[in-house]
């Protein structure tokens, strides 16, 4: 299953390498919005980010695996 659908709250993102990327904080329309437990340091410390819904490679179990690297998928995260 790929998209969003099937993700749930508190659910861990990570990259295709395995590397956490951050945890579920809802799904907002096409993206996934991370909590801010996860928003990184400096400017970005304290802010949601978001990873598009067609990053994501399948939903399994309590893990949303993206078709993207960590470092990769973290470049393209939008902060709103």
């Amino acid at each position: 299953m790929s998209g969003v659908s099937g993700i749930k709250e508190h659910m861990e993102v990570i990259g295709a390498d395995g590397t956490h990327v951050g945890t579920v904080d809802r799904v907002d329309g096409n993206r996934i919005k991370l909590t801010k437990k996860d928003s990184g340091e400096g400017h970005h410390r304290g802010h949601h980010h978001f990873i598009d819904g067609g990053l994501v490679a399948e939903v399994e179990g309590d893990k949303v695996r993206l078709s993207a690297n960590a470092d990769v998928a973290v470049t393209m995260e939008e902060e709103k």
